[in-house]
Order: C-alpha cells, then structure tokens, then sequence
C-alpha cells in the first residue's frame, strides 16, 4: 500500500531470513579505520583522504556500485566561521541600562558568511517556547512581526516538566521543536534578527559549561547558496541568571514567563528593552566528501531504502595521560562504517531486491551533522522516493544482548518492522532511557528526517545475555566516561564482535523487508514530520 499509508495492520512487510554477517570484515574495517595512520579521520586532512580511499576499496569489495552519477562521491563544501572581539551585549530600556559579559552571561555566533556583525538597539521579545506547530494548534510567535527583533526562547518544549510520555510535545520526551537547531530555524523563519535561548541545565540535558565550550570557538556549516543570508544575524544562549536579571529589568519575573508560557494560546511578550553587540569573524572554506555506493533494484530501482553512517572523527584532540593526542573513534563511529559495509557485502550476496539500496558515509558529522545535512539538501536520490532509512552510529561491541534501545519509538511505520524482526530473533525492544534529552535529534539520520524520510534509530542493548541489565548499564557508563570522544577510543582486539553480528542482521533483515515491500511507511499521525512527509508525497510521481 502506497500514498501515505497508515493502516499498520495492512502493511506489506515480508519474510525475511537472516544472512551471514561477516563479523571479520566488521572487525578489519574497524580497526584499520581507527589505526593511528588514519589520524582520527578529521574532514579536510589527510587523514580524509586515507579514509576516502579505504572505503571506496572496501565499498568495491563488498559489491557496490557507485552511487552519485557514477562517481563514489559528493563534495560537501563546508565554511568554518570563527568569531573574535566579542564586545558585551548591551541592554538598554526601561530608564535601564547594564551590560552582559561575554562567556559568563552570553554566548552567541553568526550562521552568516560574513566578516562582521552588528546587532544594533534590536527589541527583545519573549517568545516562549519559539515553537510553530500547526499540527497541534500551536504558535508562539502569533500576532507579532519580528523583523528586526530579538526573540528570546526556552529550551525544550511545553510539557518537559510532566512525568511520563503523556503530552502534546510528547511529554517528558523531548520533540524536535525542543531542540536549539529547530528554535534557532524558527525565528529565522519569523525573520528575527537574533535569537538567544535561556540555559536551564535540566531541560537542557547538560550544563553552561558545555554550552560555553560548543559556543565559543569555530563553528562549522555546510555550504549555503546564499551564504546563509536567510538566517537571523546572531544566534546565542543567555546564562539563567542573566536572563533572570533581564527579565527583572523588564518588570517580569521569569519563572512567571515559564509558566505561561506551557499553556496553549501563548502570546508573545514585548519586554520593551533592547540589545546591541558587535563581533567579528575569521572564515575559511574547505570541501570535504560523503562516499555513497548503492545496489540497485530490479523493479523499483528509482525507489531506495538508505543506509548511514559516519566515517569522521575529531582528528587530534585533547592528550591522554600517555601522550596521545590523536581521536582514533573506534567505537565512534569506526565500527558503525565497518557494520555498514558488512551489511552491504551481505545485501549483495543475496542478489538484488526489487528497490535499490543505498550505502552512504558520510563526513563532519562530529561538527555538526553537516556531511548528512548537505546531502539531505542536496539528495542524490529524490527524498520523496526514499522510502525509509537506518543510520549506524556507535554500536556496541560488548557481546550479545536480549534486547535493542529504541531511541524515538512510536514516531514512525518503520517499527512495525522492527517489531516483527525482534519477534524473528527473540529479542525485545526497551524505550530510551533518557527521552529527555532529545538524542533521536543528535545523529545523521535527522537531517533526513526533518525533510519527511521516516528513518529508524536502533542502538544496541543494554539487557546483556552475559550480566543482564546491570552489566550493559556499567558498559555504556564506562565507555562514555572513559573513551567517548577521547583519546581513549581505540581498537581493542578483545572486543566482542558477537553484538555487532547479531545487531546486523537485525538492519539486514529490516533493510530487506523494505528493498522488497510494496510499503511506503509513514510518521504516525501528530508526529512533527508528518505534515512535512505528506506534503512532499502529494507533489511526486512515482514516489511516496
């Protein structure tokens, strides 16, 4: 059934069997790609251009063919924007004058190609939660004209404060109208002139430390054919005290704001003061490249099932205690690009299916999803005839486990796969255990997604057959303390690599049941992407 199907039940998902993983290619791949000689893979080094030919090997090997009009790549023109002599943002109004220092109460960039900013007596208006979502009746910037305005922004989303996934923002769960990117897109929209979101570390999920580090030094973006002259002139963050102090100048109490602001019907709120602040900015230009293979279908070949994965790392990075000073990203996504091009040596060996299957890694992840980001803008094949997608993002080599996390389960018809493939292996599915924090919005499968492909994010389980939960819970608190963008992620010959094949097969069965459906499936209904999906299935022909 195609057309934006949504009868579940009626769905044309067939039987699959699972087909041999080679776990030694998985192994090879892995750690050749993290090898010191790859430098940790850093986009516009050579450490790319080892990995671009490794792969472009390895994708051969494995039977691809290439997939960007019979070359293995597309260049991703990227722009690094760094900001220097930041001056402190200057609030007057109100018979009120005061300044917020730089860093310590503000932090703010330019998605502009341009050497300087000036963001001049720009009036301040609070706008909630910064969200239009006419799929739920709500707008936060109704019957107010922002050009030339600043607006200020909660994170998160409306209902972050209810227990439970109950809520028309999904609860406790974070939607990707919580995300910063999403609020950021929006007042750009509402043709804003700036942006600053309030820091509040528990919405937020991480502290004004991480925002200080992320915010202040080189941004990275992927090249824009108006050198993002679409985009308001300044975004940044305001620390929760600043913002308190700003509120107070105004005559609002922002916990008063905040509460208001969670209601349905939300107006905007003129604070009657405005800011004024000056940098200026370093640029520099440089192409990187997303390796894309594909396998193509019998009798829908214009119609793929795509999957992802990142070859990128951090390149030199902090030293450990040793002395090293390279991110090798092992785990990192080293092994995510080995899964992938042993799934696609297992798709190839069965033969071709009726749909073509894609393979695509992809660069600069790390800074920003800008590899996924460009091709998503740029598609290679049409997004309306994508039919859905998995992406391969850390996996886990700690051995096999009962289960898979499902990270942004119930968003779309792809689980309906996933679920007859667990039930094939004995397996279940456990829900994200930090909904909160917003991470199906954090790895490349979004920038897809956001554009209306249902993409599916499976990640390995915690519930290990050796150890049950509480050993899969102490693996994942290791790795992230110890290894997780750190030197420390390197190549273990002791790995476990009976995960990996057991999680492969779960991704080759799921990319088979959809390269042979007859299926379109679809976000479920009230989900953020699906107006976007529909929209783009009634202008097409021959795709969703």
């Amino acid at each position: 059934m195609a057309k934006g199907m949504t009868d579940v039940a009626a769905m044309d998902i067939p039987d699959v069997e699972p087909a041999p993983i080679d776990t030694a290619l998985i192994r090879e791949v892995t750690k050749v790609l993290s090898s010191d000689e790859f430098e940790g893979r850093f986009p516009g080094t050579t450490g790319e251009t080892k990995t671009l030919d490794y792969l472009v090997k390895q994708f051969t090997a494995a039977g691809l063919q290439p997939g960007n009009k019979g070359s293995w790549f597309q260049d991703v023109p990227l722009v690094e924007i760094t900001g220097r002599d930041f001056g402190p943002m200057k609030v007057s109004g109100r018979d009120r004058s005061f300044d917020l220092a730089h860093n310590a109460d503000w932090v703010g960039v330019t998605y502009r190609e341009q050497p300087q900013v000036e963001l001049k007596d720009s009036e301040l208006v609070f706008v909630g939660y910064g969200i239009v979502a006419p799929e739920k009746g709500w707008n936060d910037y109704a019957g107010v004209n922002m050009r030339g305005k600043t607006a200020v922004i909660l994170v998160n989303d409306p209902d972050w404060l209810t227990d439970g996934l109950e809520g028309p923002f999904g609860g406790a769960a974070m939607t990707y109208y919580g995300r910063w990117t999403y609020k950021f897109e929006e007042a750009a929209r509402q043709g804003a002139a700036a942006a600053l979101i309030v820091h509040d570390t528990f919405p937020a999920s991480y502290g004004w430390n991480v925002v200080q580090e992320g915010w202040t030094g080189p941004q990275a973006f992927a090249e824009r054919a108006d050198g993002g002259a679409g985009q308001t002139l300044m975004n940044g963050w305001l620390q929760n005290d600043a913002a308190r102090k700003l509120m107070e100048a105004a005559g609002k109490d922002l916990h008063t704001l905040e509460g208001a602001a969670m209601q349905k019907g939300f107006k905007p709120v003129p604070l009657g003061l405005s800011v004024s602040t000056a940098f200026g900015n370093d640029i520099r230009r440089y192409t990187s490249r997303n390796v894309i293979g594909i396998l193509p279908g019998t009798t829908r070949p214009d119609e793929f099932v795509l999957h992802s994965a990142h070859w990128d790392h951090l390149g030199h990075c902090t030293s450990d205690d040793k002395g090293d000073d390279i991110c090798n990203g092992a785990i990192d996504n080293a092994a995510g690009v080995a899964a992938m091009v042993a799934l696609a040596k297992a798709q190839a060996q069965s033969g071709p299916a009726q749909r073509s299957m894609a393979f695509v890694a992809l660069t600069a992840e790390e800074q920003g999803l800008l590899g996924s980001e460009y091709l998503a803008a740029n598609p290679v094949f049409p997004l309306d005839h994508i039919v859905g997608g998995l992406n391969i993002d850390t996996p886990l080599l700690a051995g096999p486990a009962r289960d898979v996390s499902v990270i942004g389960g119930g968003k779309s018809e792809l689980d309906a796969f996933l679920a007859k493939v667990l039930k094939k292996q004995g397996r279940t599915a456990t829900p994200d255990q930090s909904p909160q924090a917003g991470f199906y919005y954090r790895s490349d499968h979004f920038s897809f997604a956001k554009r209306g492909v249902p993409m599916l994010y499976v990640e390995g389980g915690e519930d290990f057959v050796d150890g049950g939960p509480a050993a899969g819970g102490a693996w994942q608190e290791r790795y992230t303390a110890n290894a997780y963008h750190a030197a420390n992620d390197e190549f273990d010959p002791k790995w476990d690599f009976g995960s990996m094949k057991q999680d492969m097969e779960l991704y080759y069965m799921i990319g088979r049941m959809l390269a042979e459906s007859s299926a379109w499936p679809n976000w479920v209904a009230g989900d953020e992407f699906r107006r976007i999906r529909d929209a783009s299935c009634k202008k097409t022909k021959g795709g969703c």
